[in-house]
């Protein structure tokens, strides 16, 4: 008997003559092959702020305006607290705005009256910090190892993009992403999970890097893979399960991710 009429189980030409059983077991077969093929390597989406840039360098804005430079810390915890209410409770705002807003209850908590030229400085500054000395290395050794890099950030499209220019390491990353567009602020899973129907990836296919035991969380929770950048004064959340690569900086997390997932082809 000729068979003339074909059809294809997951892309391959099986023959209809073919009982039903054997279709299903020809078709598990190539499923566990196409499970043992080497993958490709894991898509790296770095934090901005803290992980990349230095915050540190607005304290002399701070120490001008209040004081004392430490409130800058205050503040920006004031920034991430309220970043959460407004992904919890609502109503969105873009960063920038909530940073604006937490530097006013800063203010007033301290009951100290903020000149503009110091609010500016302060905000503005946001747009123009520097890039931690070991970034630059981390990121070409991540590059030359054949590794896609991008970022995602609460800050906004614009003030993202000012950041990276400013810190000139913009030409490290094919894109940049930013939580307005699910407006929902990390570490809420969306944020994640947009990034990975971007690139088309699932959200495996993705290792977030970040200085924030919160968004390793966030990242960890939405099915993604993390490194934590254990910066000083920066630390693991006990409760959670801790990620697969902790290291100083960002040099040294580069170094383990190409140790991990170097041999993803």
């Amino acid at each position: 008997m000729t068979i003339s009429r074909r059809t294809f189980v997951r892309g391959l030409a099986v023959p209809l003559a073919l009982g039903a059983q054997s279709r299903r077991a020809h078709a598990v077969g190539q499923s566990e092959e196409r499970r043992q093929m080497p993958a490709t390597k894991r898509i790296i989406v770095f934090d901005v702020n803290e992980t990349l840039l230095d915050i540190n360098a607005l304290e002399p804005h701070f120490a001008r305006a209040f004081g004392d430079g430490a409130v800058l810390r205050e503040w920006f915890s004031t920034v991430l607290l309220y970043s959460e209410v407004a992904t919890l409770a609502g109503p969105y705002t873009d960063f920038s705005a909530i940073g604006r807003a937490a530097l006013e209850m800063t203010a007033s908590a301290r009951r100290v009256t903020l000149s503009a030229d110091d609010r500016d400085r302060i905000l503005q500054g946001m747009r123009s910090l520097p890039a931690y000395p070991d970034v630059r290395p981390g990121l070409e050794r991540l590059r030359m190892a054949g590794f896609r890099l991008m970022t995602l950030t609460n800050s906004s499209p614009s003030a993202v993009q000012d950041q990276l220019k400013n810190a000139g390491i913009a030409a490290f990353f094919e894109r940049a992403f930013s939580v307005d567009t699910v407006r929902r602020f990390k570490p809420a899973a969306e944020a994640y999970r947009h990034v990975a129907t971007e690139l088309g990836v699932r959200p495996g296919g993705l290792r977030l890097v970040a200085a924030h035991a919160w968004d390793v969380v966030g990242a960890m929770q939405a099915g993604c893979l993390a490194a934590f950048v254990a910066r000083p004064g920066k630390v693991l959340y006990p409760l959670a399960t801790p990620p697969d690569i902790v290291d100083s900086d960002i040099s040294a997390v580069a170094a383990r991710i190409i140790a991990v997932d170097g041999e993803r082809k």
